[in-house]
């Protein structure tokens, strides 16, 4: 039996690597996107692809990388050897999110056992499709949105299997940051494939077996000592959003267990707004731990009292050939719509609703100064909704995007030969209350050269809900004002191969985040 003390340290060095893991590709990345924005996760599994630690980032992409790991087991179980890594983006083999997210994950092997996994995902500029950054809003079919890698060896014996890097290179705009981005997701599971086998020689295989076990079973023990604490009983909502349509969720709070039953929502569209089901899944563990134990790492033991019910062929279940391009804004309104739903039944432990999208702005073109193909992929941030005890925050980034940043002026000045106008307070006010949500951000990019827009905007006219009899926040919206126009605004809110010229001018004004209790 390993003692108490060895087991906090080798959990504790689980953790170090995953860390160490974002670290290396913080610093060998090749788009801002990643190093900047840091939109990127990484984690340890253990050998069946159960999450035993994670690195920095955005928390739904760590949720993507135990999801990732047991389907590649799943397609490769034994013939997965040491030397291999293995690549996928696809929903439908493993991918979770959409083709511009690549998970890249490599077996650590100790004395011929296969003893974990070292797993990482990260958005790439451009993977193919319809449009430059990949993000079609017009796409029917997941072909349209760019290269689908189905859960492919990567590596072999150790070395690079050239036709897959090949297939990846000839399939983006940017061949070369595509490269380096997949290097360095690779360098930093190289990286923690040496600490785990230095664990396991340090401390045996057993040991290093028992603690992973031991954290597991920790992750459990909190989640349902915090699930002992919530108010038992049924919560429903039923939500328009900004199209017209109706989403349901249903909560049910039990002794040992919370289900999440999304089983009454419309049917998959031919539209780039689809969910798989592990996308659904995050969503709900999300609300989860911030519930049940929002201080502490999670694994996969964190999530075990949590149940999600989905019907295949819905916009939450959706199934192959459904396009997922802006899976992420159907992902942070169901996180919204969830979260919503508890707030109701638990004001004076939840916030009101914040801005509510991730904004995700694409602008593509040539360099003006350098000729160079760039793709600027910018998420944004608004207001946060106010708590009983606060005022809401403001620019901020969504609730499911983690410790990330907005890429710097000066480097998408460099980067992209787009001018950084303006980033300031967003004029509108979050929703008035006892305590006032936040307000959001103003952004205003200005062309120096020919380019094509993507965007997909969340909450464009359903407004931030308020709570507690506090009032609605704003709306999100981006226009563009056209260069030499008679100062006509041009709106969009879900556009992609929006041209744009030298001079035109794009403005986006995110939402202030809803008031909490009555203002007095």
């Amino acid at each position: 039996m390993t003692d108490h003390v060895t087991l906090a340290v080798v959990q504790a060095a689980l953790e170090a690597a995953a860390d160490e893991m974002f670290a290396v590709i913080r610093r060998t990345a090749m788009s801002p996107i990643i190093y900047e924005v840091l939109d990127m996760g990484t984690g340890i599994t253990d050998a069946e692809g159960r999450l035993v630690s994670s690195g920095a980032g955005i928390p739904t992409f760590v949720g993507v990388l135990d999801k990732a790991v047991a389907r590649l087991i799943e397609i490769h179980g034994d013939t997965i050897r040491e030397g291999d890594a293995f690549v996928t983006n696809d929903p439908s083999y493993g991918g979770v999110t959409h083709l511009s997210d690549v998970v890249v994950a490599l077996p650590v092997f100790h004395e011929g056992q296969l003893l974990a996994w070292a797993a990482s995902i990260a958005h790439w500029n451009d993977v193919g499709g319809m449009v430059p950054g990949s993000m079609s809003a017009t796409a029917q079919e997941i072909w349209q949105e760019g290269l689908r890698l189905p859960a492919v060896r990567l590596f072999e014996n150790g070395a690079p299997i050239e036709p897959v890097m090949a297939i990846v290179a000839a399939n983006s705009r940017q061949p070369d940051v595509a490269q380096g981005d997949l290097w360095a997701q690779v360098a930093a599971a190289r990286r923690a494939e040496q600490r785990l086998k230095g664990l396991a020689e340090r401390y045996g295989e057993g040991a290093f077996r028992a603690a992973i076990a031991d954290a597991l079973s920790m992750g459990e023990a909190r989640a349902r000592t915090g699930l002992a604490t919530l108010p038992h009983g049924r919560h429903e909502i039923a939500e328009e959003q900004d199209d017209g349509s109706v989403w349901r969720a249903v909560i049910t709070v039990e002794a040992d267990q919370f289900v999440v039953d999304l089983t009454e929502n419309p049917g998959q569209r031919d539209a780039p707004m689809n969910l798989s089901r592990d996308g659904s899944v995050i969503a709900a563990q999300m609300i989860f731990k911030a519930l049940c134990d929002p201080s502490r790492f999670a694994n996969s033991g964190s999530f075990a009292p949590l149940e999600v019910i989905t019907r295949p062929g819905t916009i939450f279940h959706a199934r192959d050939p459904a396009p997922q391009g802006y899976y992420f804004e159907t992902r942070i309104r169901l996180y919204d719509m969830l979260w919503r739903c508890l707030a109701q039944a638990l004001p004076e432990k939840l916030p009101a609703g914040h801005f509510g999208t991730i904004g995700g702005t694409v602008i593509a073109g040539l360099h003006p100064d350098t000729g160079r193909r760039f793709t600027m992929v910018e998420p944004q941030m608004g207001g946060w909704g106010a708590t009983p005890t606060r005022d809401g925050l403001s620019a901020m980034f969504s609730a499911s995007h983690g410790d990330t940043f907005n890429c710097p002026a000066e480097i998408a000045e460099a980067r992209y030969g787009v001018l950084v106008e303006q980033r300031s307070l967003a004029e509108q006010a979050g929703g008035d209350g006892l305590h006032p949500g936040g307000r959001g951000l103003s952004v205003a990019y200005r062309m120096r050269g020919d380019a094509v827009l993507s965007v997909g905007l969340s909450r464009t006219r359903m407004p931030v809900w308020g709570l507690a009899g506090g009032r609605n926040g704003g709306c999100n919206r981006l226009v563009i004002q056209r260069a030499g126009s008679a100062g006509e605004n041009e709106a969009h809110g879900m556009a992609s191969g929006v041209g744009l010229s030298p001079g035109d001018r794009v403005l986006i004004e995110t939402a202030g985040g809803g008031g909490w209790g009555r203002g007095t």
